[in-house]
């Protein structure tokens, strides 16, 4: 669950982290009206989307008057903005922030992600932050420094090689860490977190994820949830118990499991291949759902193949999986899209068989990399 630059600012600041003073508008004479309240010489508009990369591609404007800031907010809402991170569909900029804009000294870099061998949160930071930070750390993963935020962890001896000797600074990022930390996200970002030329130190901009499986702990974000709007495909298959991201490839893939389904995609793109989706069977999933997640996939006119990759155990059976596919085929009124299919565990035999005798057009192969191959040359022959 994305929050907003400005819902991400409002919580950092409720911590002790500095942002700069701004409003949010949704429509231009809204985004004019704000500039009285804002204590400043000159302004910057940002389109408020959940999604970074907004500079590049336009979503970032300076102005000098509240009436230019008026001018670029109407050039800005209603539109698509297309960034790196929205995919070629982009976003619609629903609502613009209207901000103090700072002269900064310097500009770097700082998140928070959770370590994933000692479960404490990892600190990520680079002296080079900026509208091109992530251009320069695809070039250069030395660009950032890590540090696992142990109880023992040096914080200043890491924060000073990267020109953030600054005991106010170091307090800022002890205190994201602990909005980090206390409010379960999966990622904190600040870039820029920025010095200005009077010495201060400021989040210039924020993007946080929540953790959603977190939810029911934090009932004071429930309205943000209510109001993130995902795609249908997404919608429906949340509520078959299923969670599914759609993608632009055209390999669909069935997975049990989040790990199991990254791993998949991973393999699919190294492979040559595009998957059309993420997917992870929750293990309170039931073969109808399974059914309406394959259902889902059936209907994505970009989609040629199916790959099902599939660990039977704990509560979700390979032969629940196959029973779920067998009915979205039997009820499927279009091309039967072919099935490349790699079942192990818990009832494998069993749900191999029930594909088969269902006239599932499916070939089976015992391992990954076979299994992907074929996929990734089914799909190159379809298009």
């Amino acid at each position: 669950m994305l929050l907003s630059e400005y819902k991400s600012k409002e919580l950092l600041a409720q911590y002790g982290v500095a942002v700069p003073e701004g409003r949010i508008a949704s429509s231009a004479e809204e985004a004019e009206a704000a500039c009285a309240r804002i204590d400043t010489r000159k302004f910057v508009v940002k389109a408020q989307i959940a999604a970074g990369g907004r500079g590049l591609a336009g979503g970032v404007k300076f102005a000098a008057t509240p009436s230019s800031v008026r001018e670029e907010a109407a050039r800005m809402l209603g539109t698509t903005l297309v960034t790196e991170q929205t995919g070629p569909a982009g976003e619609v900029v629903n609502a613009v922030y209207v901000e103090a804009a700072l002269d900064l000294k310097g500009q770097y870099f700082i998140a928070f992600a959770l370590d994933p061998d000692s479960g404490f949160p990892m600190l990520l930071a680079s002296s080079e932050g900026g509208v091109a930070f992530e251009q320069r750390a695809r070039m250069d993963a030395d660009t950032v420094s890590t540090l696992v935020l142990t109880p023992d962890a040096d914080l200043t001896a890491f924060l000073g090689p990267l020109g953030i000797a600054s005991e106010v600074a170091e307090q800022m990022i002890r205190a994201a860490c602990d909005a980090f930390t206390e409010n379960e996200m999966t990622l904190l970002e600040i870039n820029p977190f920025a010095e200005t030329r009077d010495g201060a130190w400021i989040a210039i901009d924020a993007k946080i994820a929540l953790d959603a499986n977190a939810g029911f702990r934090h009932p004071e974000f429930a309205s943000i949830a209510a109001e993130q709007k995902l795609s249908q495909p997404e919608e429906e298959a949340q509520k078959s118990n299923i969670n599914f991201v759609p993608l632009a490839g055209d390999v669909g893939v069935v997975v049990n499991g989040a790990g199991l389904g990254l791993a998949t995609n991973d393999m699919l793109v190294d492979a040559g291949g595009t998957p059309a989706n993420f997917m992870d069977i929750r293990t309170t999933a039931t073969s109808f759902d399974i059914a309406r997640g394959v259902e889902i996939l059936l209907g994505q006119p970009g989609v040629k193949a199916i790959l099902v990759n599939v660990h039977g155990g704990g509560m979700t059976a390979c032969d629940t999986v196959a029973e779920g596919i067998a009915f979205a085929y039997s009820r499927a009124k279009g091309a039967k899209l072919p099935v490349i299919a790699r079942l192990a565990g818990q009832n494998a035999a069993w749900g191999l068989n029930i594909l088969r005798d269902r006239k599932v057009p499916v070939e089976v192969f015992d391992e990954m990399r076979g299994a992907v191959a074929r996929v990734v040359d089914l799909a190159g022959e379809a298009r």
